[in-house]
């Protein structure tokens, strides 16, 4: 007796992880770090200049660094040379130097207009968001890596926590 060949089956949508590169995403190397910071600095971008520096010198996950506050890195006028700030997931504090370039790079962004009153260090464009989303800062991390001719599939938020350790 013969078994009839049955359909194939197909899915109704393609995997969400098709064409993505999934696992271990790499740290930037030195000569990227630099490009990304020409880049910002000649775009005169001293919001995404204050927190690509603070991303990479404070080691932070990238839910911890939105909602980092101006108190937290600020006191007396000045921006401080340390700053300790509360994981969200090991609930323990974290140390960390903040370099002379982030220190004047989040200087110059504490200027901005759009900071006038804010309690976060990167707020929300709107009323009802107080902080960017970490969503939000995930697609500045691929503008920022797309911008200088990289995979953004290969590189993430993740990427800027291991970029000051390698």
């Amino acid at each position: 007796m013969e078994t009839p060949n049955l359909p194939a089956i197909r899915a109704l949508r393609p995997a969400w992880n098709k064409g993505r590169i999934v696992g271990k995403k790499r740290p930037l190397k030195p000569k990227h770090v630099w490009a990304i910071r020409v880049r910002l600095e000649l775009a005169e971008n001293h919001r995404d200049l204050a927190l690509f520096n603070m991303a990479i010198d404070s080691k932070l996950r990238g839910c911890d660094l939105v909602k980092m506050k101006v108190a937290d890195v600020m006191s007396s006028g000045q921006i401080k040379e340390r700053a300790s700030v509360l994981q969200s997931k090991t609930q323990k504090p974290v140390r960390f130097e903040i370099s002379e370039g982030t220190r004047a790079s989040v200087e110059k962004w504490m200027e901005d207009e759009l900071m006038v009153g804010s309690e976060y260090l990167w707020p929300g464009r709107l009323h009802e968001r107080l902080y960017i989303s970490t969503r939000q800062y995930a697609r500045i991390v691929r503008d920022w890596v797309t911008s200088i001719g990289l995979e953004a599939s290969a590189y993430g938020t993740h990427s800027m926590r291991r970029t000051k350790g390698t």
